[in-house]
Order: structure tokens, then C-alpha cells, then sequence
């Protein structure tokens, strides 16, 4: 067994990971990381179309460029990298609430890793759901993808996984790949959604779909794919304002090859094993005002804490959870906090709690799709900021900076600013002092 002691470990070495792992370095932290792939980089890795950057660098990057804009300054930082190694524990914290907690890995190269570390971050990024999640009834023949594999196979691997295919879900990987396919000269013939809107960003939608011709059916649900060796179509069927498929307007779509693009989920299964709350609005954890989940020093950002629309982002959630968790390292003590929570039409927002007088940056997704909308936010029930949104849905996150002092403990009342607040949804938690809601 191989036994490592450092004082952060960070869990993934994706586009949040390296960015967390590079300032908490630059802060004078030991930093170790552990990536299940034999490679750094993550999900970028096979993302070769531009778009990513541009907030960050201001230049219009490919997924592998932006991703190498971190690794190199990760290996030249004195970051210790384990590759191909998987987490497979994290221990309890010791008696007292003070200490280093246990974590273990395994690898195939090195056998068991020992790790003991003083802050853990959570840098998993989600998956993808998959036929199972979304129960399409039908045979199980070949030819039936995600669209992440798909990218992989086409991206990564040089394989082309079909001649025609029916995209299920207008997620924004389905859209990407809906062009990538196009040009790679397999036929997409359409992309269905089951909502009445599209999922992923209006961009993704003009550049892919629109731009190559390729039919976008809303409000319309896949009642069958076909097949017994490989897919040999799918059936589509609108739904009726009840929500019921219209069999009697069924459309049947030959095709060889399905990719689902019907959502993600945060990677979750080593954070609930190790005790830490999750928010059910996100699929990842409740995190309080510094990014530090219900468990004492296990920290979590990037999309293992809610799915995001850019990687830039992505990076900067990283970097603001990163040098929280330096300041716990640093032994600073917790600030009192007020609790935040999701309002009318919001579906779910982080962070889950606000200190009065620091800024804080807030992203959180609507439950609606409408148009002149407004954003609210009350603090014990007293408007302290409204902002008008020219058009908010689910599929985009609205993003807002809540500047120091804009938000104060005594707008909240007496009996909220007494101290932490507790972690939200936990069975100590009375009601909410921050409130953010959509009108």
C-alpha cells in the first residue's frame, strides 16, 4: 500500500479539478489529485469544436486547448498527479471535528492509495443518463448511444456509429453531435424533444440544427425504437396538452442508430457514501457560503455540484471553492451566514447560504420559460434586488453577482444573522432568510 499525505485532495482532473488544484497550489497547499482516466483533462478531451474560452481568455477555444490550459501549469506547479486511479472511500473525519480524514484509491499500476488530507474537493463532473433512466420501450438491438460515447467514438476512437440516426432529447451534446455526425456524413433525420422547448442553448440550436436543416420536433415523445439486431427506426409520437402520447399521429423514422442526449447527472455515489447531504434540485451537494458540503472539510464544485452550461464557469466556481478551502486550511474561523433558498419558478440555486458584506456569485436554473422576466431576491422578506431578464428557461443557467453589502444580516432579522446558518435542507433548518425567486 502507498501512503500520501497532503493537505488538499482533489477528486478529478477535469476542467474544475486542475482549476481548483492550481489555486489552492498557488496559495502554498500540498495538492494532490486523483483521476480515474489514464489522462487529465476530462470530458474536454473529446470535445473538439470551438466555443470554449471566451470567457475565461477571451479567445475561442477547443475543448483539448482549454483543458491543456491547465494541465501544463498543473504539472509544472508540483501537483502530485495519480492517473487511472479511482476513489473508492472517503473516510470519517476524526473525533473532535479537528484532523485529517482517510481516502482511498485504487490503481491498476500502483495497487492501494493511502490518502490522508485536511480538505478534500469534490471535482467529479456528471454523467450522462442513459435508456435506462428514461424507460423507451422496445427491443435492445445494436446501434443504441448516448451522445457523449458517440462523441467519444467519432472524436476520440474514429469510428462512425451509424448511417442514419434519431437523436432523442435536444440536450446540448445531442445538438453538437447532431453536426458532428452531419459532417462526418451519417444523416441525422431528427432531433426530438418532450418538451415544448429545446434544452440545450439557442446557439447549439442555430449552429446545428438550424445551419444543417435538421428538423427539431417538440413537444413529442420516442413510444418505440424498432429492431431486433440493429435499429431499424424509431416511433414519435406529439403529446396532447395532457401530456399523452397522440398514437393516432405516430410517426415512424427508419434509422440504424439512436443517440440519447436526454440530460446529465452530477457523479454523486462516492459523496453519498461518505455522508455529505444532497440538494435535490441539483443532484449534487447542499454547499454553504464557502463551498464546504454537510460534511466537515469536503468541499465540492464544478458539475459534481450542479450541471453547467460553460466550462468557463466551471472554472471560476473552481477557483472560488479552492480558495475557500484554503482559508479552512488556513484555520479561519466560519462566518456567520444566512441560508438561501430556491423561490416561485426556481428550480434550484447555488450556493445554499450567503455571508452579509462578501460578494457572491450566484447561479441558479428557472422552473419557466417566459419572457420579460424578473429576478428577485429578498432577504427576510425585504427586496434588496430585482433585475430584469429579457428570457429565462430551464435548459440556460441565469448567472448574478450579489456585491458586499447588498445583502445584510440585519435586513434578515436578529434571530437569522445568530451565527452559521445551518446547512440548508438539514432537519435544523427553520426557514429561509435569503430567498430568490422568478416573477
Amino acid at each position: 500500500m502507498i501512503t500520501r499525505s497532503v493537505d488538499a485532495l482533489v477528486i478529478g482532473g477535469g476542467s474544475a479539478g486542475l482549476a481548483a488544484a492550481l489555486e489552492l497550489r498557488e496559495g502554498g497547499a500540498t495538492v494532490a489529485v486523483v483521476e480515474r482516466e489514464p489522462f487529465l483533462g476530462g470530458i474536454l478531451l473529446q470535445c473538439i469544436h470551438s466555443g470554449f474560452g471566451l470567457h475565461e481568455f477571451g479567445e475561442d477555444l477547443t475543448g483539448p486547448e482549454y483543458a491543456e490550459r491547465f494541465i501544463r501549469p498543473a504539472l509544472a506547479a508540483g501537483i502530485e498527479i495519480y492517473l487511472d486511479a479511482t476513489v473508492t472511500e472517503i473516510g470519517e473525519i476524526p473525533a473532535g471535528g479537528e484532523g485529517a480524514r482517510t481516502v482511498i484509491a485504487l490503481s491498476r499500476g500502483m495497487g492501494v492509495i493511502r490518502f490522508t488530507a485536511r480538505a478534500v474537493v469534490l471535482a467529479m463532473g456528471c454523467r450522462e443518463r442513459n435508456r435506462g433512466n428514461v424507460a423507451i420501450a422496445g427491443t435492445r438491438p445494436a446501434g443504441v448511444f448516448t451522445a457523449g460515447l458517440a462523441q467519444r467514438l467519432v472524436n476520440i476512437e474514429g469510428y462512425v456509429p451509424g448511417k442514419s440516426a434519431v437523436i432523442i432529447g435536444s440536450g446540448d451534446i445531442g445538438l453538437i453531435m447532431a453536426r458532428r455526425l452531419t459532417l462526418v456524413g451519417c444523416e441525422v433525420r431528427a432531433v426530438v424533444e418532450i418538451q415544448s422547448w429545446p434544452s440545450g442553448n439557442a446557439r447549439n440550436i442555430a449552429q446545428c440544427l438550424n445551419d444543417h436543416s435538421i428538423p427539431l420536433h417538440l413537444g413529442h415523445v420516442v413510444t418505440r425504437i424498432e429492431g431486433r439486431d440493429r435499429v431499424e427506426a424509431v416511433r414519435v409520437a406529439p403529446l396532447s396538452p395532457e401530456g399523452e402520447a397522440m398514437s393516432e399521429r405516430e410517426l415512424r423514422i427508419p434509422c440504424d442508430t439512436v443517440l440519447l442526449s436526454v440530460g446529465l447527472i452530477p457523479e454523486n455515489e462516492l459523496s453519498r457514501a461518505a455522508g455529505v447531504p444532497i440538494n435535490e434540485g441539483t443532484g449534487g451537494p447542499w454547499v454553504d457560503a464557502d463551498y464546504m458540503t454537510g460534511a466537515r472539510g469536503i468541499f465540492a464544485c464544478g458539475n459534481v455540484l450542479h450541471v453547467h452550461d460553460l466550462v468557463d464557469f466551471v472554472t471560476e466556481e473552481a477557483r472560488l471553492c479552492a480558495a475557500q478551502a484554503a482559508q479552512f486550511l488556513a484555520g479561519s474561523p466560519a462566518e456567520a451566514s444566512l441560508r438561501v433558498t430556491a423561490g416561485a419558478n426556481v428550480r434550484s440555486i447555488v450556493p445554499n447560504a450567503c455571508v452579509p458584506g462578501r460578494q457572491t456569485v450566484f447561479t441558479l436554473r428557472s422552473l419557466v420559460v417566459k419572457n420579460d422576466a424578473r429576478l428577485i431576491v429578498r432577504v427576510g422578506g425585504q427586496e434588496v434586488r430585482a433585475r430584469r431578464l429579457s428570457h429565462v428557461q430551464p435548459s440556460e443557467m441565469i448567472r448574478f453577482v450579489m456585491k458586499a453589502g447588498e445583502i445584510t444580516a440585519s435586513a434578515a432579522g436578529p434571530a437569522s444573522a445568530a451565527g452559521p446558518a445551518p446547512m440548508a435542507g438539514s432537519p435544523s433548518a427553520t426557514g429561509p432568510a435569503v430567498e430568490v425567486s422568478l416573477r
